[in-house]
C-alpha cells in the first residue's frame, strides 16, 4: 500500500490548509465538541513470521480474539505495535487489516508519528484513508536536544491542522529520553482538532496536574500503562491505553468499571492484583506500553 505520491499529497496538503477536516462518524459527543476517547484501549503487539515478516494473519486472529473484550476501541502501530521497525507500505497494512479485522463500533487509533512534521502529516493522512479514526502521534525525538516547546507546539499544530482525522498526542520518555512538558499539552489542548494525550510517563502528579490545567478545554487524558490506571482515574484520567490489556483485558476493563462508579476499595485491590503482571509485560517489551 503506497503512500501519497507527490501530486496528490500537494492536492491534500492545498484542500486541508483551508481548514477542511471531517468528523470520525459516530463518535463525535455532540455538535462543537471533540471525539470522546474515553476507555480501555489494548497496545495491539505486531505478530511476525520466523522470517521477520509481517504476520497479517495472526494480527487478525488476534484483533478477533480481542473483539469480545468490552474495550473502547484498539490501538496499533504504537511503542508496542513496534512500529519504527516497520516500513511506510507495512505500517499502513497494519492498520488497513486492522479496521477490517476489528469490530465496527470500536475505535481504531493508529500511531502515525515520524520524525519530521511532513512525513508525519503524510502517514495520518495515509493512515486516515484506510480506516484510522484517530491518529496517535509519538514526539520527535532523533534531536530531542532543539525539541523545545516551541519546536513541538510547531510540530503538533501543523500536524493537527492538515489531520483530516483528531489527534492524540503521545508522551513515552523512556523510548524517546523526551517528555512532553505539561504546558505544551496544555496550549496544545485548545487545538480544535488534538483530543488528548496519552501520557506514558507515569508520573500520576503530572497526569493530574495536566488534567486540572486543561478542565476549561474538551481534552482528555489517557493513561499509557495499567500499571497507575486506577491513580490516573482517581485523578480525572478517562481512560488507558494498555499493553496488559492484550492478555488481562477484562481484568483490565474491570478495573475501569470499578474505578468509575466509585467502587475504589475494590478498584485498589484489582490494581494491586495487576501490578506484577504489568510489570512482567513492561520489562518484556522493554517499553510501557
Amino acid at each position: 500500500m503506497a503512500m501519497l505520491g507527490p501530486r496528490v499529497w500537494f492536492s491534500v496538503r492545498q484542500g486541508l490548509s483551508r481548514g477542511l477536516s471531517r468528523n470520525v462518524g459516530g463518535w463525535a459527543s455532540g455538535e462543537g465538541r471533540k471525539v470522546d476517547i474515553a476507555g480501555i484501549y489494548p497496545a495491539v503487539t505486531t505478530p511476525f513470521t520466523a522470517t521477520a515478516e509481517v504476520d497479517y494473519g495472526k494480527l487478525e486472529e488476534n484483533l478477533h480474539k480481542l473483539g469480545n473484550i468490552p474495550f473502547r476501541g484498539f490501538l496499533v502501530q504504537g511503542s508496542n505495535g513496534e512500529f519504527p521497525y516497520l516500513t511506510s507500505s507495512e505500517r499502513l497494512e497494519v492498520v488497513s487489516r486492522a479496521r477490517q479485522a476489528m469490530p465496527k463500533d470500536k475505535l481504531l487509533l493508529a500511531g502515525s508519528g515520524c520524525e519530521s512534521t511532513q512525513a508525519t502529516v503524510e502517514m495520518t493522512v495515509s493512515m486516515a484513508q484506510v480506516g484510522a479514526d484517530a491518529a496517535l502521534v509519538v514526539t520527535p525525538s532523533y534531536f530531542r536536544g532543539q525539541m523545545s516547546s516551541a519546536a513541538l507546539i510547531h510540530h503538533y499544530t501543523k500536524v493537527a491542522d492538515l489531520s483530516p482525522i483528531p489527534v492524540v498526542l503521545y508522551s513515552v520518555p523512556a523510548n524517546t529520553g523526551l517528555d512532553l512538558p505539561v504546558d505544551t499539552a496544555v496550549i496544545l489542548s485548545q487545538h480544535p482538532n488534538i483530543v488528548g494525550i496519552k501520557d506514558s510517563g507515569g508520573d500520576v502528579t503530572r497526569i493530574g496536574l495536566m488534567v486540572h490545567k486543561t478542565k476549561r478545554q474538551d481534552f482528555q487524558v489517557l493513561a499509557g500503562s495499567a500499571g497507575f490506571l486506577l491513580a490516573s482515574y482517581a485523578v480525572g484520567a478517562v481512560g488507558g491505553v494498555c499493553a496488559l490489556a492484550n492478555v488481562l483485558g477484562a481484568q483490565v476493563c474491570q478495573l475501569e468499571r470499578l474505578c468509575l462508579t466509585g467502587q475504589w476499595e475494590d478498584a485498589r485491590k484489582l490494581q494491586l492484583r495487576l501490578i506484577e503482571p504489568n510489570t512482567a509485560i513492561s520489562t518484556c517489551s522493554s517499553s510501557i506500553c
